[in-house]
């Protein structure tokens, strides 16, 4: 359907617990005074005690509803029992407090309670919020929270899509947290789990359970790993299967995230009631730090070949429970461990790159901005994620990371070639010092990847994962090993952060080479800086993630090596990387077709 419609839409929903018992329940609600007994759909507030819900979960973001949608105003039912009162506040920018609405609850049996607020005030920043509060008179029950508005909204179907790759156990976790939710199934017409891995999703018990919850809205596919890139695009290319007018809202979700359902509804109903076609994506919440909010909102660093960093003013690795989200922020593009990709979008810029995975979903977001739709990280609607401080920076991995960062430099950015290229340099030489031989080499293959141009994107990336992971496994400080069998060596004394990098960069190297190094060391992941580790030509180097170390050598001879081809490739870069650049814009309409992908999924 294309047409729109003005009845009451449920927006946001409420809650005062997590879906499950491993998060806390402090971004949900908060007791101000007294004491308060929660369960997931309600709380009962005991005499002479008040609740809010000025918390991530429990705020309405209206600040954002403000700038982009055409709401103008949002209601709010509440259904309540027993004695107190009920208020709907708000803040602004500065994260002043004031009151919209309230309601008295004073009468017997259960009734439903109207709050409304325009959102006609919120433009540089500030959300909307519940406080229920009771006197000596007695308890006061207050649940089934609806927030609603009455704007028109885009009458699109819905269907989430799922890229899985040998997680099925957190897969399908993820699946039984949704499928529990009958409000949200409701609004889903399809779900997607594309299984790209050996361990099949489908092989699990819990598998059963969400397929007879989910129904014939649930859709198994296997295929061969084509990485992020291609299992998203699976999804999105069976979502868009028939007619455009007839193509749904697609929210990408990774298999191995814990999401509150109700941020699906949240992300789908800002999507329907965007005054344009919008992007919306989630935020992050950290897994094993599951009160941290990792950024509010990203933009990237192309000339450095950075993305995720925090944009102006948003909040980063906060604290929920203490931070709030006041100003409204503006992302540059959003991950897709929860995001929604709007048919029109697909209409007007196509599908992704076959990068494989790390930067595809940046380049999209990037693409799609400079084609004129935006996108929005919505506050408080997120999910947990893997802790990315917790992630190795010397995978595999970097390869694609450090590959499809100039892919997308050179799309998308001003492509400076000498600054990129000095900047490549500099990390060759701190890999280097750092005696990080493996990641030196693979950064080197990126370029040289890289300079092969679009070719290389033909087959999706699978001959790449197995070519760099061959590659890598030559360097033996690449291998993690057990933490109890680690050499028993002198625990170093962290050095502080030079004030002159490049300065103390040429001295390093040279101490490397020379051998005017210090010995061993062992260090703590907190402290692996290279210019800390160069000092030493032995050191057992804590993993990040915490599960094991890395035993670093120096060797000379495979540091000259390296520096020798490091350099030759880069100076190639300097000649050869503004037309590699030209022929992978030229190649763009062809890798992003649906022509293309089928022959990469074998499905024409």
């Amino acid at each position: 359907m294309t047409g729109r419609a003005r009845s009451a839409r449920l927006v946001q929903r409420t809650f005062f617990a997590p879906p499950r018992d491993l998060e806390p329940e402090e971004l949900y609600y908060e007791t101000e005074l007294g004491s308060a007994v929660a369960e997931r759909p309600r709380v009962r507030v005991e005499p002479n005690a008040r609740v809010g819900t000025n918390t991530y979960f429990g705020r309405f973001p209206a600040s954002y509803w403000q700038r982009w949608t055409t709401a103008e105003q949002v209601g709010v039912r509440v259904r309540a029992e027993g004695t107190g009162r009920i208020r709907l506040l708000a803040s602004d920018s500065a994260g002043l407090t004031r009151a919209v609405d309230s309601v008295r609850v004073d009468a017997p049996g259960a009734q439903t309670c109207e709050l409304h607020a325009r959102l006609n005030q919120f433009a540089d920043g500030g959300a909307l919020w519940l406080e229920f509060s009771t006197t000596d008179a007695g308890p006061l029950t207050a649940g089934d929270v609806r927030w609603e508005v009455t704007a028109p909204a885009a009458e699109r179907g819905a269907a989430i899509a799922i890229c899985t790759y040998n997680r099925a156990d957190d897969c399908v976790a993820t699946l039984g947290i949704l499928a529990a939710d009958r409000e949200c199934v409701a609004a889903l017409d399809a779900v997607y789990v594309v299984d790209q891995g050996s361990d099949a999703v489908s092989s699990r018990p819990g598998f059963a359970a969400a397929r007879e919850e989910l129904g014939e809205a649930l859709h198994y596919i296997r295929q061969p790993n084509l990485g992020g890139a291609g299992g998203f695009t699976r999804g999105l290319c069976e979502a868009t299967a028939g007619e455009p007018e007839s193509w749904p809202y697609v929210l990408l979700m990774d298999d191995d995230i814990v999401p509150e359902p109700d941020t699906v509804l949240r992300m789908l109903a800002f999507a329907a009631h965007a005054a344009r076609p919008t992007i919306v994506g989630g935020q992050m919440l950290q897994l094993l730090h599951p009160d941290r909010l990792h950024v509010g909102a990203e933009r990237t660093d192309l000339a450095h070949l950075r993305a995720g960093r925090a944009v102006t003013e948003a909040v980063h690795d906060a604290d929920m429970t203490k931070s709030r989200q006041e100003i409204r922020v503006d992302a540059e593009y959003n991950a897709w461990w929860s995001c929604v990709i709007p048919p029109e979008v697909l209409g007007g810029v196509g599908y992704p790159l076959p990068m494989f995975f790390q930067w595809d979903d940046i380049e999209y977001g990037l693409r799609a901005r400079a084609a004129g739709f935006p996108t929005v990280t919505l506050a408080g609607a997120g999910v947990w994620h893997a802790d990315f401080s917790w992630k190795d920076w010397d995978d595999w991995s970097r390869y694609f990371s450090l590959r499809n960062a100039l892919v997308v430099s050179a799309l998308h950015g001003e492509f400076d070639i000498k600054g990129t290229a000095w900047f490549l340099f500099g990390e060759l030489w701190r890999y280097l010092t750092s005696m990080r031989y493996g990641l030196a080499r693979t950064l080197i293959a990126a370029v040289e990847d890289f300079l092969r141009g679009p070719e290389v994107l033909g087959d999706g990336g699978v001959q790449a994962v197995a070519t760099i992971r061959k590659l890598r496994a030559e360097y033996p400080e690449t291998v993690v090993h057990p933490l109890c069998g680690a050499p028993v060596l002198p625990v170093a004394v962290p050095e502080p952060t030079p004030s002159k990098p490049s300065l103390v960069l040429t001295k390093r190297a040279v101490y490397q080479l020379l051998g005017r190094t210090r010995g061993a060391a062992t260090i703590a992941a907190r402290h692996n800086r290279w210019w800390h580790v160069s000092l030493y030509d032995k050191a057992v180097v804590t993993d990040p993630a915490q599960n094991g170390v890395r035993l670093r050598e120096r060797d000379p001879a495979v540091l000259r090596a390296l520096a020798t081809h490091g350099t030759g490739v880069i100076a190639r870069f300097l000649r050869e990387g503004r037309h590699a650049g030209r022929r992978y814009r030229d190649a763009m309409p062809e890798l992003t077709s649906r022509s293309n992908w089928s022959r990469l999924f074998e499905t024409d």
